[in-house]
């Protein structure tokens, strides 16, 4: 895993252009401790910070072909290079290192750019052919690695990070205020914008190519969504199940390959729990895994994952964080991410991330297979409303009219929660149904809380035309739930794969992601829905394909999905730490929100008569992403939290009596920081339990 940055000019590099290259390099330390490299001629340089992970000793980048005509900067894995390198030997080509970097140059030597589509792993390169004065950009067919650029003049500018990008001196940060709607309703931004005017991210599944001045983008690969005529979509449920578990052991065994040690985030869900059991039957010794929790135990699932951990004779980490850890990691985080966060759980994420660092290099984690498999509990209360909709809409315009305007309003507090929520309000429409309906910060509420410039570009085509572009592409064949997961995998998906990126890496620590392999993914997309939900049981062909390596408790909980203490902690005074820094005098003039309208929401959410969680979190960070980026001042600092939210001595000794009831190590959280933003950690000493080594994080 590694970090890569480049410029290249149509009309030749100017000499400081050469010296650019080493701050958009360093940048990115974190992603790449090991080593560092740069390449550059008349007309291209690159850059590249070095996570060595395969081929210790060699594999130094940038790596160029035989006679140095063809250059690459890769970050990423590619798990079958070994595979493909007798052929590329057989055909005349000659290496000079055994890592899989060299293994694409030669590719792109012979197959030119379609040699992406003979490697299987998670990548995103640029590669630079002298002779012909080309820039090829590739990103992996699931999004797993990240890859940005922009034009400058005759230059192009790419970077794994946008940071990278910026570092250069060529672009100034300016916001993308267009793209504000689809972030505060979705979280993330699904196409190729980003918050920053003028940078693109390349999409998953495509290329670029940088030749003469022009920039061409193509899609090399796509989801094989609808595919009825699959064989995967005419197999038995009992041929299915054999040939799903085949195919994810296949994609669990080719990403062990490391010449370093390895791990696995453990959460205690079923995703996580599959894939540490397989690994624990290929492995001869104790698999490694790395768990997080909260001091509160309603947001904790450490128990299920010790009890997988005793399972599959796993050696465990624990790590425990609490309010000032989040917090006080929180800026520094939006530093790392490049844009406001998205999910609250990147930074127990980043903490666990933190915690493996000091064990392992590599880890495998269970990203994926809610947005491939039906995971999450909105996808069978979607296709209720979805279906009961279509019939509810044949009813007479006066009846739908007085139960939505009359009726539903004078319901009880939690049922009319629901039924606002159904097909008995909502319009039949995706946009209403399912991403309004899901929406982090809906746009009726944005309309409110946004300034009145802003408010107006609330609209769903602002905010959900890519979704509903991707919902509606998949062919005539595909059910509502193909077309659903699709969205889905190719816009939810990708963050949750960037928070993943960004946060590991930020502790310098590489993830992969089995259920994301192509031949997985390829075989589960063709497969008919029945196969994925029953009824409202979720991924039920991986229920049954791992159900003899598992606990039935593990098979059978109910889905928590790494919920975060936040709206508890802001109904405290980490409220009023968010009140500060969203209505103090420069976010007011900054005209993005309408303070008084946000001061509302506030009061509201602290008094407990509304839930304003996602908004606090999402304008908090929003505002967070303008003070480190389009104001240059770096990372920030949190309000410290007034009395009222200290824990009371009774609650702090019961929160050790419940975690700490065996000896352990303690390891100080990264410490808020407002230079680089490169991680310190200290650590102290203490007794570690020869089963289980449990970290508590301290402030």
């Amino acid at each position: 895993m590694c970090g890569i940055a480049g410029i290249v000019a149509t009309d030749g590099l100017q000499g400081d252009d050469r010296t650019r290259l080493v701050p958009m390099r360093d940048v990115m330390t974190h992603r790449g401790p090991d080593e560092a490299g740069i390449f550059a001629d008349s007309h291209a340089g690159l850059a590249h910070r070095r996570l060595s992970i395969v081929d210790l000793a060699a594999g130094q980048q940038p790596l160029s072909n035989e006679d140095g005509t063809i250059w690459i900067v890769f970050n990423g894995e590619i798990y079958n290079h070994a595979d493909i390198r007798p052929e590329l030997e057989a055909l005349g080509h000659r290496y000079k290192t055994r890592c899989d970097t060299e293994t694409i140059v030669h590719a792109y030597e012979q197959w030119g750019d379609r040699a992406v589509e003979r490697l299987r792993g998670m990548f995103a390169f640029a590669i630079w052919d002298a002779p012909r004065r080309r820039l090829l950009l590739a990103r992996d067919r699931m999004g797993i690695k990240p890859l940005y650029w922009t034009l400058v003049g005759t230059r192009l500018l790419f970077g794994s990070e946008i940071k990278a990008i910026l570092e250069s001196g060529l672009v100034r940060a300016e916001a993308n205020e267009h793209a504000i709607p689809e972030l505060l309703s979705t979280r993330y931004l699904s196409g190729s914008e980003t918050l920053f005017k003028g940078i693109h991210r390349l999409m998953p599944g495509h290329i670029l190519l940088f030749e003469r001045g022009a920039v061409t983008i193509r899609c090399w690969w796509d989801i094989p969504v609808g595919n009825g005529d699959a064989a995967s979509a005419r197999l038995s449920d009992r041929e299915a199940v054999a040939e799903f578990r085949t195919k994810l052991e296949d994609a669990v065994r080719t990403r062990l390959m490391a010449d370093v040690p390895l791990g696995m985030f453990l959460s205690g869900g079923l995703d996580s729990s599959a894939i540490a059991a397989l690994i624990a039957g290929m492995i001869d010794r104790p698999l490694q895994t790395f768990s997080v929790a909260f001091e509160q135990r309603a947001f904790s699932e450490l128990e299920y994952a010790r009890q997988v951990a005793r399972a599959i004779k796993a050696d465990a980490h624990e790590i425990v964080i609490n309010d000032r850890d989040f917090f006080g990691a929180l800026p520094r985080l939006v530093w790392h991410e490049d844009e406001p966060i998205a999910h609250p759980s990147s930074v127990p994420l980043y903490f666990v991330s933190q915690l493996a660092r000091s064990h392992v290099k590599v880890v495998l984690t269970g990203e994926g297979s809610d947005e491939l498999l039906g995971g999450y509990g909105k996808y069978p209360r979607a296709l209720v409303n979805w279906r009961a909709g279509k019939l509810w809409n044949l009813a007479p315009d006066p009846v739908r009219a007085f139960v939505a305007d009359t009726l539903v309003p004078r319901l009880p507090g939690r049922l009319a929660r629901y039924a606002r929520r159904s097909f008995l309000v909502m319009r039949p429409t995706p946009e209403s149904m399912f991403f309004d309906n899901f929406a982090s910060v809906g746009l009726q509420r944005q309309a409110t809380l946004l300034a009145p410039r802003l408010g107006l570009l609330a609209t769903e085509q602002s905010a959900y035309a890519t979704s509903r572009a991707y919902f509606d592409l998949p062919n005539g064949r595909s059910t509502v739930l193909d077309r659903l997961l699709y969205t889905d995998l190719k816009t939810y998906l990708v963050e949750l794969l960037m928070k993943q990126d960004q946060m590991s890496m930020a502790a310098s620590i590489e993830s992969r992601v089995p259920f994301l392999d192509h031949h997985l993914v390829e075989f589960a997309a063709a497969l008919p829905p029945r196969m994925k939900l029953r009824g409202f049981t979720t991924k039920w062909i991986l229920r049954k394909a791992v159900q003899t390596i598992l606990p039935r408790e593990i098979l059978t909980r109910r889905k928590m999905g790494f919920p975060v203490p936040f709206a508890l902690w802001t109904r405290g005074a980490w409220g009023d730490a968010a009140r500060e820094v969203l209505l103090d005098r420069r976010t007011r003039d900054r005209g993005i929100i309408d303070a008084a309208a946000v001061r509302r929401l506030i009061d509201a959410h602290q008094a407990g008569t509304i839930e304003g969680s996602d908004a606090i979190w999402s304008l908090l960070n929003l505002e967070l992403w303008y003070r480190t980026f389009i104001d240059g001042g770096g990372i920030q600092t949190l309000p410290a939290p007034t009395s009222r939210t200290e824990r009371r001595p009774e609650a702090q000794t019961a929160g050790r009596a419940e975690w700490d009831s065996r000896p352990h190590r303690t390891k100080r959280p990264p410490r808020p920081s407002t230079g680089s933003g490169r991680p310190e950690l200290a650590e102290g000493r203490g007794a570690a339990d020869p089963a289980i080594e449990k970290k508590r994080a301290t402030a």
